[in-house]
């Protein structure tokens, strides 16, 4: 047990710069959040539901990270703070990185029935901060989720998902390949994949105008010609 604790605490100080001790990590809200959830998974499990909500909203009050004891956890977990909300039957992988302010939400259910409607998350996933990720769709190994993404589709292995909707965009391979990327988007500002294309765009209108500007002038120019020989003419 003791051993696997360290191990806990070690691989939150490999994605945290910030703890100088494994003490300093204990007292971390989602450490503690994840240690009632364990617990309160346990009563879940032997059917003691009403306990395991007394031990869950004691948790919610002390860490402000909602996690209901029906959700499944593997190892390794690491929520970044607080403000975190994962829902029944969510399925959360080993090593998964979670920042604040994310939810793990459910869909109505088409068929009437409670069912499946929270996402799975495999392993090694990073979720950023703000990210909403709804129903029983699955993020697969070493995907990211950028900050306040909202994500309602399947996501691919290794996908880094961005926007509202969230859509995959494309990241450098050296960058895909390592084992961590803070705050799961792994981008640099802005990273929405079309805002080049609107760039792009918007440089084409402003050519545009000063076309049509042009073209304005010259024929404001033919007018005044036209009109000065017609009253020489006249003159004449």
């Amino acid at each position: 047990m003791f051993v696997g604790l360290t191990n806990y605490l070690d691989s939150i100080r490999a994605r945290d710069p910030a703890p100088r001790s494994r003490w300093e990590i204990i007292f971390y809200p989602g450490v503690i959040a994840l240690g009632f959830h364990r617990m309160a998974h346990w009563l879940y499990v032997g059917r003691l539901y009403l306990l395991a909500r007394m031990v869950n909203h004691l948790s919610r009050t002390l860490t402000a990270i909602d996690i209901h004891p029906g959700a499944r956890i593997g190892r390794h977990l690491f929520i970044d703070h607080g403000f975190v909300t994962i829902g029944e039957t969510a399925e959360i992988g080993d090593n998964v990185t979670i920042y604040p302010c994310v939810t793990l939400g459910g869909t109505n259910p088409t068929n009437g029935k409670a069912g499946k409607r929270h996402p799975t998350l495999l392993n090694d996933v990073i979720v950023g901060s703000g990210a909403q990720i709804l129903g029983p769709i699955t993020v697969g190994n070493r995907a990211r989720i950028g900050a306040n993404a909202v994500v309602t589709d399947e996501v691919p292995d290794g996908a880094t998902m961005v926007g509202v909707k969230a859509r995959s965009t494309l990241v450098a391979a050296e960058t895909w390949q390592q084992d961590f990327v803070p705050y799961g988007t792994p981008c640099k500002d802005p990273c929405e994949p079309g805002l080049s294309r609107v760039e792009e765009l918007e440089e084409e209108l402003a050519s545009l105008k000063s076309q049509v500007e042009a073209l304005r002038s010259l024929l404001i120019a033919e007018a005044s010609g036209d009109d000065e020989h017609r009253r020489s003419e006249v003159g004449g």
